[in-house]
């Protein structure tokens, strides 16, 4: 049988070549997901992970502020669904920003009063993770999950710049007053 001259064909894309240097992938393909159970051991899990995935890539003057805002999200994902399936994602973006999304199951309220208590009470859980977010000059935000099932999406961008100055010597250019 012969195949029509116009018929065209594509080739599957290969793997990318791994580095002869042996060194830590690209920074700009790190995408890593984790699902933990919404408990308590959930923080500490999402912690580790983002650690080992942020040291494998080469990223290490950005765990400092990846690791405390990942367990800011799943702790308040945990304490807001608890029970619960708790869904992480990371990714670094062009050289420029770190983003960290937790989905997790508690879905929004139709009530206004409700839906306003609801949000009040997500705020208050991630007091902390306000304070982080700013010194390293990123954002975050909430709002209901385009996920099936439902749910609440809370995610945060840390700027590389800012990131890299988190956690560093109280008072010498880490952004954060003594005392």
């Amino acid at each position: 049988m012969t195949m029509p001259s116009a018929a065209r064909f594509t080739v599957c894309p290969s793997s990318p070549a791994v580095r002869a240097d042996g060194g830590p992938p690209a920074p700009d393909t790190l995408v890593c997901s984790l699902s933990v159970p919404g408990e308590a051991s959930s923080a500490q899990i999402g912690r580790s992970a983002v650690r080992a995935a942020l040291h494998a890539y080469g990223l290490d003057p950005l765990v400092p502020a990846a690791v405390q805002v990942a367990g800011e999200l799943l702790a308040a994902g945990w304490h807001l669904d608890p029970g619960g399936s708790l869904y992480l994602n990371l990714r670094y973006r062009e050289d420029q920003s770190l983003r960290l999304t937790v989905y997790d199951g508690h879905a929004g309220h139709d009530h206004p009063r409700l839906a306003a208590h609801c949000e009040a009470r997500r705020r208050a859980a991630l007091r902390l993770l306000r304070v982080v977010v700013r010194e390293c000059g990123g954002e975050w935000g909430f709002g209901d999950s385009r996920e099936p099932g439902g749910g609440t999406r809370t995610w945060v961008s840390l700027p590389r710049a800012g990131a890299l100055g988190y956690g560093g010597p109280v008072g010498v250019g880490s952004g954060r007053r003594p005392g």
